[in-house]
This record gives C-alpha cells, sequence and structure tokens, in this order.
C-alpha cells in the first residue's frame, strides 16, 4: 500500500490569497516608485506624475487605513457612524503635538531622530506616537460611543453626526483667541513635524534617518506596514468571539442580547477598535502632508462610509478596494479626466466639483444593481440576495387568501350538495 498525501485545505489556501496578493503589490509597487522609474522615459514618468503621483498613492494607503476603521463599526456591527472623522482629527493633532516643536516650553525626547535630540517641543519616536495616538482615539470612541448604546438606526446616525461636528470645531478654533492658549493654533495649522525615524534600517543604502517629504517610496512601505496591521487584527477578530458577536448585533441585536451577548460591551469594543485605526490613521495623514491643519468635515465621514459601502460592508480586502477606487478618482483620477476631456473636446468643465454628483450616480446605480457592493462578505451577499421580508410577508398573503378561498368555495360546494340531496328527498317523500 502506498502512503497517499492528505487533502489540500482550499479554504485555507483561499484565506491566504489576498494577503499574499496584498503583500505582492505592495513589493511592486515600491519596486516601481523607487527603482525603475526615475530611470524611465520622460513620457512615463510624466504619465505617472500626473495620473498616479506618489503622493497620491500615499493618501490613498490612508483612506484605506481609515476604511478599515470605519468597517469595524458599520460593517462588523451594523452601527451607522457619520462622525468618523472625529478620530481622524484626533489622531492627527496627537501626532502634531508629539511631533513637533509646537510645546517649545518642554524638551521630551523619546525615541526620537537623533539630529532631533536639542531641539524643543515634544518629538517621540513615529512607531510609539502611532500606538498612542491609537490606543488615545480608542479612550475617546468608547466615551462618545457610550451615550449611543441605546440608540439605533437614524437616532445613531445624527448622534455620531453631531460628534463629528463638534470635535473638528474645537481643533478648528482652539487658538489663544479663543481659548486663552494656543493648543491648535487655529486655521494657523501646526507645521512643521518630524518625519518617520527608521533606526537600524538608515544603515541600508538609500534609507535616510529621517523620512523626509522626498522619501515617498518608502513613506508608502510604512503605511502599507501600518494599513497591514489593521488588516490583521481586523481578520483575527472577525474570526473570534467578539466577532461573531457583532455579526450577531448586526443581525438581530434584539435576538443576540436574547442568546446572551453582552451589547455594551461589543458595541463599546467596536467603537474603540474602530478609533485605535483611526487614530493610527490620523498620525500617518499628519505625516504625509507635514503637520496638522483644521480641514476636517462631514464630507469625509461621508467619503469614508462611501468607500466601505461601494467595496462592500463587512469584507475587509472589498473595503481595501473600494477605498483605493474612491481616493484615487476624488485625489488625482477626476481632475486628470477632466483635463484631458477639455483638452480633447475644447470645453472647459470642471469635473472636480462634481465629484459628489459622480458618486452619488455610482452609489444609486450600486444600490439598484448590486447592494452588496463590489466584492461583499459572503454572509452579505446571501442576506442581500433573499427575497426581502415584505416580499415573503406579501406571498405568504397571497398564499393564505388563495387557502381561505378555496375553503369558502368548498363550504359552498358542500351546503349546496347537502340542500340538494334535502330536496331530493323530500320530493321522494312526496311522491311516494
Amino acid at each position: 500500500m502506498t502512503a497517499t498525501s492528505p487533502p489540500v485545505n482550499r479554504r485555507r489556501l483561499g484565506s491566504l490569497a489576498w494577503p499574499l496578493g496584498f503583500t505582492l503589490a505592495v513589493i511592486l509597487i515600491f519596486i516601481f516608485y523607487r527603482y525603475w522609474l526615475p530611470d524611465s522615459v520622460d513620457q512615463v514618468q510624466k504619465f505617472v506624475a500626473d495620473w498616479f503621483p506618489p503622493a497620491v498613492i500615499n493618501q490613498c494607503v490612508i483612506w484605506v487605513i481609515m476604511a478599515i476603521g470605519l468597517n469595524v463599526v458599520v460593517g462588523y456591527a451594523g452601527l451607522l457612524d457619520l462622525g468618523y472623522v472625529a478620530f481622524w482629527a484626533i489622531g492627527t493633532y496627537v501626532g502634531a503635538w508629539l511631533m513637533s516643536g509646537w510645546f517649545f516650553q518642554v524638551h521630551w525626547h523619546i525615541g526620537g531622530p537623533p539630529t532631533l535630540n536639542k531641539a524643543p517641543g515634544i518629538h517621540i519616536s513615529f512607531w510609539l506616537v502611532v500606538i498612542f495616538a491609537g490606543a488615545f482615539c480608542a479612550l475617546w470612541g468608547v466615551l462618545i460611543g457610550a451615550p449611543t448604546l441605546r440608540l439605533r438606526s437614524d437616532y445613531l446616525a445624527i448622534v455620531t453626526l453631531g460628534f463629528g461636528e463638534i470635535i473638528p470645531q474645537v481643533f478648528a478654533n482652539g487658538d489663544s483667541e479663543h481659548l486663552g492658549f494656543a493648543l491648535t493654533n487655529g486655521q494657523q495649522s501646526i507645521v512643521p513635524i518630524d518625519g518617520i525615524g527608521t533606526g537600524v534600517f538608515s544603515q541600508l543604502k538609500g534609507v535616510n534617518p529621517q523620512l523626509g517629504v522626498f522619501d515617498l517610496p518608502y513613506r508608502f512601505l510604512v503605511f502599507c506596514l501600518v494599513a497591514a496591521f489593521c488588516v490583521f487584527v481586523s481578520l483575527r477578530l472577525r474570526r473570534g468571539r467578539l466577532g461573531r458577536a457583532w455579526l450577531a448585533i448586526r443581525e438581530d441585536e434584539l435576538a443576540a442580547s436574547m442568546m446572551g451577548v453582552s451589547l455594551v460591551r461589543a458595541k463599546l469594543s467596536s467603537y474603540a477598535v474602530g478609533a485605535f485605526f483611526g487614530g493610527m490613521g490620523g498620525v500617518c495623514y499628519a505625516v504625509a502632508v507635514g503637520g496638522a491643519s483644521p480641514n476636517f468635515s462631514f464630507n469625509n465621514s461621508i467619503t469614508i462610509l462611501m468607500m466601505v459601502v461601494l467595496g462592500g460592508m463587512g469584507n475587509v480586502w472589498g473595503v481595501i478596494i473600494g477605498a483605493l477606487i474612491v481616493s484615487w478618482v476624488n485625489l488625482a483620477g477626476l481632475s486628470q479626466f477632466g483635463d484631458w476631456y477639455n483638452n480633447q473636446f475644447n470645453t472647459n468643465i470642471d469635473f472636480p466639483s462634481y465629484n459628489f454628483l459622480i458618486f452619488g450616480i455610482i452609489l444609486v446605480l450600486m444600490m439598484l444593481f448590486r447592494r452588496e457592493g463590489l466584492l461583499p462578505e459572503s454572509r452579505t451577499r446571501l442576506i442581500m440576495r433573499e427575497p426581502a421580508r415584505t416580499e415573503l410577508e406579501t406571498l405568504g398573503a397571497d398564499i393564505e387568501a388563495a387557502e381561505e378561498e378555496d375553503e369558502v368555495i368548498l363550504e359552498e360546494e358542500t351546503e349546496d350538495e347537502l340542500v340538494g340531496t334535502e330536496t331530493t328527498g323530500r320530493s321522494d317523500g312526496g311522491n311516494a
């Protein structure tokens, strides 16, 4: 007898396909921008600079981090959060406070680049600030989510919208004129902030001790590393006990509570995890743009929510695809298409000003023809493709009405037969 090899676990291989594809894509993009693009012909460099500039690619990765965080709240737990931009703003300003000379009265240096050892202010390593900002935003996520525990659907959305409007306004008015001391510098912003320290990797050829504005390919690797961490944590939580509790709340909150799911713990956990990712993305955004400015609005929350809905709520990889598409179109694709269209047809149409109109039409079409998103979760796909409850109720009502009608007809026929039998019997008796 010959020994046979065990069967291949296709499900396990399938679960590794997306992570391997994500890793391979990151490596290829880094090699393209770092090594191949500088030596390419001028036409290729111009095309990439117009349609896929490195700064835009980096910001697209930051939008991916934000979308993954909102997916935990909306896609996993089913809690409609319209104020997610608040955590983005908190993370951005925490990064600016801890990686700049804004608080020049103190000299606090922890793990920062050696060139900043004598600089005034607080200078902490980017890697520590990312974790601290995430934890700080998680605390705020619990504080903001606590008042919304008893709310659902529209009421939950309105309350989160209120928090999303309050916190950015606090940062926008956090100057000495309104607060008496300069906390956020108001509309003047906090600039500049420190770069990303590379530590022992600075010994490699071409890697600077501090990644500045011209080290975009290496910054891309850093942002992708943060995004990969968010993906890993999100997937692990999704497959664990807490993730199953979130899905149960999303499907039916009342049934979940009757089955023993702690609604308070599960909801607050979803807010905390989503806010943690938002804080990490905020620090990355502060590093990418070189400072912190109060340019956060309700439109940012809607854009992130659109990424989650377009990609497929509940599916991390679908959300990543949706975030990349929407952010690239919003940051570079739509403006470049407008320039090409105006040059070809001699027009003067401002396409970027119609971005929300275009995205609105796309969402309407998605809701009509593919409600589950581009790459939906398997559970969501099954639910979306089932007949609506009203259709089932209508079908059941039609069946019951038909059955009642059959019963009435049968009773009428039975009564007619009985009446006919009695009449025949009487007539026979009279004849006798």
